[in-house]
């Protein structure tokens, strides 16, 4: 899995959350440059992200995530286990 899928595949996860067709994630996007991405709903986002790509993020992972960027390398770093 190469790092255009994963942010294809990513946005699409996004767009799906906060009901957004317009959202478009980058390695930098934080929740500060989307607007309806509170507490709640990264609960939301941390699980529809791991049905997509049918995997689990360790508590840790989650917690030191600082950006989209991380969250698709840690998805990449599993795809290859």
């Amino acid at each position: 899995m190469d790092t255009r899928e994963v942010f294809t595949r990513l946005n699409r996860v996004f767009q799906e959350v906060f009901d957004d067709d317009s959202i478009r994630v980058g390695p930098q996007t934080t929740a500060d440059d989307i607007e309806d991405w509170d507490s709640l709903e990264h609960i939301t986002l941390i699980s529809a992200v791991e049905r997509e790509f049918r995997m689990k993020f360790k508590m840790g992972e989650i917690s030191s995530m600082k950006n989209v960027g991380e969250m698709a390398q840690i998805v990449m770093e599993r795809a290859k286990r």
